[in-house]
């Protein structure tokens, strides 16, 4: 190759790492509360981790609390997926979610400011469903056995009403309405607040239709519509820890189950919650949901809008029209949100559900897990750690100086022991350098603390190159060999050890890379990324400058410094 050939490649090279290393404004497409828009950002060169940037480390495993789980690798490849889209759209840069083991998730998010919020997301099951009330008198006819089971199970009391409790109580004028609406209409509920006072004393005269018995018909009371019952607060903590229990569920007929809701309710001043049966087989689940939005509606508070899938949506419009004036609950979770609407007419493709007072947050929060999906198997946070910004900002000084001493020892002693040839080889390594640090930010690569260690290492091994390359030439110019032979034959007999001792030391990173967790995944990164450009620089760029060394001298008598 001709020296301007050389030459052109290394200017080219080097404007394109200048080019990569500028902090810039830059416009990308990210999802915004759940709509999709293109927004401006400004571009970090060099992203940081998590021990340089702080931020939040979570370790999830399987919760088999609620049951045993057969295939626990494939069940956490599955929800591996699930995390990785929660995380995605929760808006951290450049977070790490990987699989530990076979059952475990490792999630890392660099500069986090809401860690609580991040952690339910992460372990939110997310299971969204829609089940009929039952319009059978199933509890009715079941209370006799009820009462029964619940004499012989005797004692039962729920120790921590917090372990049991769905949700807060509401006040009395917190929204109980659920809504869905078709493309062109919605779909409201047929009831009547029961928090308002024509409501309540209507509930109060229902709710004592159950009179006599065991525990369960003396706690229980009707609601408003088929299928709803009401507990009163008191009360709550026993029925709560006894329907978790599996000799009560399996006392229901075939086909229901019981559902408690996420709100309460304030009759003439005591606070009830609900408790639901609904048909076990629900009519659609969140599979088929496609998208879904958080919104404020200055009538309705806080809602999720959420839109199906063709397939979904005819299977929900064949379903709502075999059911019209029934009442629908939605079950997220388990849990009835709000209270169940009355399906008017057919629904397809659209729906809202609406969080009355909840904040908007929570609304997005909703919509995220929606849009994400459900796990497919119960997480529990194993472990966390959060790393504090100032602990990054110490390590990140640590790391610098570290930095500045390897290449200033690297400097130096290339220099007194190779005099001008160590000169060139030291502005080799700063093209190095510079080359390492584009290359780390053209593939969107985070350093961290073991990846600055990595990097550091890596400048050794750049000079490293050069010291064969050098002792080759020395071992030539002693044979009495002309200073250009010198160098011609130092290089080529150098080359195979170089290439040798470096594409070795590839393999083990790559290794490293495949196997390894974050910070491993993060040395073996700028391991490689240095060895690759080492070579580069110690092969092609100091011997374009040697050329250019010959060419300003002429004969072939010169003596080399080295």
């Amino acid at each position: 190759m001709k020296l301007s050939h050389r030459l052109a490649l290394i200017g080219v090279l080097i404007a394109l790492s200048a080019w990569m290393l500028i902090p810039r404004t830059v416009k990308e497409r990210r999802l915004v509360n759940g709509v999709s828009q293109i927004v401006e950002t400004k571009r970090e060169p060099i992203k940081l981790g998590l021990d340089l940037k702080g931020g939040m480390h979570v370790a999830l495993g399987i919760d088999e609390s609620k049951g045993t789980v057969a295939n626990k690798s494939d069940a956490i490849d599955r929800a591996l997926k699930v995390v990785r889209n929660r995380v995605d759209q929760f808006g951290v840069a450049e977070p790490v979610v990987q699989k530990a083991g076979n059952d475990r998730i490792v999630v890392e998010l660099p500069g986090i400011d809401d860690p609580e919020r991040a952690r339910e997301l992460l372990q939110k099951s997310a299971y969204l469903e829609f089940q009929i009330t039952d319009k059978t008198g199933a509890l009715e006819r079941s209370l006799p056995r009820l009462d029964a089971i619940a004499k012989s199970l005797g004692g039962v009391v729920a120790a921590n009403t917090q372990a049991t409790t769905p949700g807060t109580a509401a006040t009395a004028d917190k929204s109980l309405n659920s809504l869905f609406g078709d493309t062109a209409k919605k779909t409201t509920l047929n009831a009547k607040d029961s928090t308002k006072k024509g409501a309540a004393d209507s509930t109060a005269k229902d709710s004592l239709a159950l009179a006599g018995g065991g525990v369960f018909t003396k706690a229980i009371q009707r609601g408003d519509m088929p299928g709803e019952y009401y507990v009163g607060a008191s009360d709550y903590p026993t029925i709560a820890n006894l329907v978790a229990r599996p000799e009560i569920q399996s006392a229901l007929p075939p086909r229901k189950v019981f559902r408690w809701s996420n709100d309460s309710a304030v009759v003439q001043g005591n606070v009830y919650h609900m408790l639901y049966v609904l048909d076990a087989d629900p009519m659609i689940t969140g599979e088929v949901v496609k998208d879904a939005k958080p919104q404020q509606d200055p009538t309705e508070g806080t809602v999720v809008t959420f839109e199906l899938s063709n397939e979904g949506g005819r299977v929900f419009k064949r379903q709502t029209s075999a059911h019209l004036k029934d009442y629908m609950a939605i079950v997220l979770d388990q849990l009835v949100i709000g209270r169940p609407p009355v399906i008017q007419s057919p629904i397809s493709t659209r729906g809202q559900i609406t969080m009355g007072r909840r904040d908007l947050q929570a609304a997005q929060d909703l919509a995220l897990v929606l849009r994400a999906g459900a796990l497919p198997v119960p997480l529990k946070v194993e472990d966390v750690r959060q790393v504090g910004p100032s602990m990054g900002e110490d390590s990140k000084r640590a790391g610098e100086t570290a930095f500045a001493l390897a290449v200033l020892l690297v400097v130096v002693v290339m220099i007194v022991y190779y005099r001008f040839s160590g000169f060139l080889a030291i502005i080799g390594l700063g093209l190095y350098v510079l080359y390492t640090l584009a290359t780390l930010s053209a593939f969107d690569a985070v350093l961290t603390l073991p990846g600055l260690a990595g990097f550091v290492l890596s400048i050794g091994i750049a000079v490293d190159a050069n010291v064969l390359i050098f002792e080759r030439i020395r071992e030539e110019l002693d044979r009495g060999k002309t200073v250009r032979t010198a160098i011609d034959e130092g290089f080529r007999h150098a080359m195979p050890a170089i290439i040798d001792s470096n594409v070795s030391t590839i393999l083990t990173a790559a290794v490293l890379y495949q196997y390894g967790t974050g910070p491993v995944r993060g040395f073996a990164v700028t391991l490689i990324a240095g060895i690759a450009a080492s070579m580069f620089t110690a092969i092609f760029v100091v011997r374009t400058l040697y050329i250019m060394w010959l060419q300003r001298k002429q004969g072939a008598a010169q003596t080399l410094s080295i």
